[in-house]
């Protein structure tokens, strides 16, 4: 195994030896850890000594069920603290498949230029070429991606920014391929786009050919804990084939948060949304059921994946407009802004694919824009144009670009839902304490994906608990779901085998039998978790440094005083008992 090291200000690179501390990491677990033990938290997130590291997770290129994840860290320009992002992507095993551990980009180019890598097997190792990449810079990712396969070949595999990331906005992503070459797979948050951009890194061409493969330790064991896990995958009615996630996709949630009244409207100021019907999973597949004269079922977002959740919203003739949009997509630019377009919304997660921006720090600063009177709620077209704008590097696109907080520094609006910076997902805190608590604390800034309550707050999966109950059992439940999810998130699992894993405890055993399997360990399920623990531990480490302090470990001031319709709650955890989060680690 090897880490692949890329130094961008020579263009040079190395691979080293995996050293034994890193071994047994992966995903998450190595990227924090590489930023944690080779970043000083007090550097500028788009200098030359800030890195960026790319992590296929432990199982990640394996036969091991919705595993194909990557994980992406460093030091955020958006929240100022460490920074993991992950997505679903045939990249990532191609990368595994080399045996390459993690591919950390340093330094800077000293010229305004933009480079790309092209990473194959040659001579019984990984081998890199640098190529210049000025054709590329400027254009629709849409457009550069269809070049780059007619070049490369459909079996290669990509990774890189857009013109989101070329701006240096905290609010660019980097995208991956899909299962049919489109850019829309993305590590969207933090600003990770910005920091590949300041690197002078357009694109990472990836070529698997005549690689070795993943090696596994012990493969009956492997083989064994993959069929736990598979079969525990196909039969929770969350996850198995023509089950909720497969048919109705991720969007599947807004009716469900809708009527619990989580579901934030118009810039978090109500808990309902008139329209949500008219946005809704089941409204999707009626939309395509009538527009392309059949049951259109959803399709992996990468290899290996049997949930399959990733929708395509067809046109009125039967056209493709976009693949996929996320719940957090269609909530981001729908609801909290008061859209209920499902056909515009999906227009505006390709643009924002094209462009590279994250569909949630976008859709939560144009809310934001909408509250301050740049735009009605609910103008489409209005919010088009000003995804337009950050595309095109206009002085209003940079306000946007740079975040939610931003938006409502300049405008001069005090209701900016943002925790460390980052924009809230689409889960109403007021409403799903535990979920808050998530918000709240997480060392990534609000983000559901840290640690996911919503499970037992409004699914009943993982047992059940009251979201408008306000007291330390939500301390310890988001506590909890956190260090679970520094695992999940190392293991390159999709998070929704949770569901799963959750639920049928045999599904469990067998994420623990394939880790043990693969690495050739002997880990029980308490020692997996602790692994999850250590993990949060360097990224609170690492933020601490950095000059986070408990202070940001809080909800906007204005979810405090303002009651939130239809169930009038307020932000009402007490500062002492979110200071037990990580104080009880």
């Amino acid at each position: 195994m090897w880490f692949l090291r890329i130094n961008m200000t020579d263009r040079s690179w190395k691979l080293e030896e995996v050293p034994e501390a890193y071994r047994n990491l992966g995903g998450r677990g190595l990227t924090s850890t590489l930023i944690y033990d080779e970043v000083e938290p007090t550097v500028h997130p788009l200098g030359p000594n800030n890195k960026l590291v790319f992590a296929p997770g432990i199982v990640t290129g394996t036969t091991s069920p919705t595993s194909a994840r990557v994980s992406v860290g460093t030091k955020s320009p958006l929240t100022g603290g460490i920074k993991e992002a992950n997505a679903g992507t045939g990249w990532a095993p191609a990368v595994a498949k080399m045996r390459i551990k993690a591919i950390i980009i340093e330094g800077q180019p000293e010229e305004d230029k933009y480079w790309m890598v092209y990473l194959s097997w040659k001579d019984g190792q990984p081998s890199v070429e640098f190529l210049p990449a000025d054709e590329y810079v400027g254009q629709d990712l849409y457009e550069s991606f269809k070049t780059l396969y007619e070049k490369y070949g459909k079996k290669t595999h990509i990774t890189g920014i857009g013109l989101a990331g070329e701006h240096r906005y905290p609010n660019s992503g980097i995208v991956f391929d899909d299962m049919k070459q489109r850019p829309s797979r993305y590590s969207g948050r933090g600003g990770v786009g910005a920091v590949m951009g300041s690197k002078g890194l357009k694109f990472i061409v990836v070529n698997d050919k005549g690689a070795p493969g993943v090696e596994i330790a012990n493969p009956d064991l492997f083989k064994q804990g993959a069929k736990k896990l598979r079969d525990a995958l196909n039969e929770h009615p969350v996850t198995k084939p023509k089950g909720g996630l497969n048919t109705y996709g991720t969007a599947i949630l807004v009716n469900i948060v809708n009527e619990a009244g989580g579901f934030p409207t118009r810039n978090f100021r109500s808990g309902r949304f008139e329209g949500a019907a008219r946005i809704s999973g089941e409204a999707i597949f009626e939309n395509n059921k009538k527009r392309t004269g059949k049951e259109v079922y959803n399709h992996a977002c990468s290899p290996g994946c049997v949930i399959q959740c990733s929708n395509t919203i067809y046109a009125k003739d039967g056209s493709e407009i976009v693949s996929c949009v996320e719940y957090e997509s269609d909530w981001a630019l729908g609801a909290n802004c008061g859209i209920d377009d499902i056909d515009g919304i999906a227009e505006m997660v390709k643009l924002c694919n094209a462009y590279g921006l994250d569909t949630i720090e976008t859709g939560d600063a144009i809310a934001v824009a909408m509250d301050a009177g740049v735009l009605p709620f609910g103008d489409l077209e209005g919010a088009k144009a000003l995804i337009h704008e950050m595309g095109k590097g206009t002085p209003m696109g940079k306000i946007l670009g740079g975040g939610t907080g931003m938006v409502g520094k300049i405008l001069g609006n005090p209701r900016v839902p943002a925790v460390k910076n980052q924009g809230m997902p689409a889960y109403e805190p007021r409403a799903i304490k535990g979920i808050g608590v998530t918000y709240a604390t997480s060392t990534m800034g609000a983000d559901h994906t840290s640690g996911y309550t919503i499970s037992p707050e409004l699914l009943g999966s993982g047992g059940k608990s009251d979201p408008l109950l306000s007291d330390e059992t939500k301390i310890t439940l988001s506590r909890d779901f956190q260090r679970t999810t520094a695992l999940l998130d190392s293991t390159g699992h999709c998070l929704f085998i949770a569901f799963a894993i959750l639920d049928i405890p045999s599904g469990f055993e067998g994420m623990i039998e394939e880790m043990n399997g693969l690495l050739g360990v002997n880990w029980t399920a308490e020692e997996a978790l602790a692994l999850g623990t250590e993990i949060l531990k360097k990224e609170r480490a690492f933020n601490e440094a950095a000059g986070l302090t408990k202070a940001d470990d809080r909800l906007p001031e204005f979810m405090k005083y303002e009651p939130l319709p239809p169930h009038n709650a307020v932000a009402d955890l007490p500062d002492e008992l979110l200071d037990k989060v990580y104080g009880e680690l």
